[in-house]
């Protein structure tokens, strides 16, 4: 039985290196399900790529099964 706690902090790097060391499913009981989006975008910003540049950004989604619209968007 896991007696530790899901630590309640806002640094994403130090949160990175916590689930880096942890395994999510000792902490299954301390899960809630999220039905609202937790990050909203604040600005949207338009880039034109040339074609080379926008490849360069596509070609690393492709190999992860990401659509490269999702990441330029």
């Amino acid at each position: 039985m896991n007696n530790h706690q899901i630590p309640k902090i806002d640094s994403i790097q130090e949160l990175a290196h916590f689930w880096d060391t942890h395994d999510l499913t000792d902490f299954e009981n301390q899960l809630e399900e999220v039905t609202e989006p937790v990050f909203e975008r604040k600005r949207v910003m338009k880039i034109d790529l040339q074609p080379e540049e926008a490849k360069s950004v596509q070609e690393p989604d492709r190999s992860r099964g990401i659509s490269y619209t999702t990441t330029l968007s």
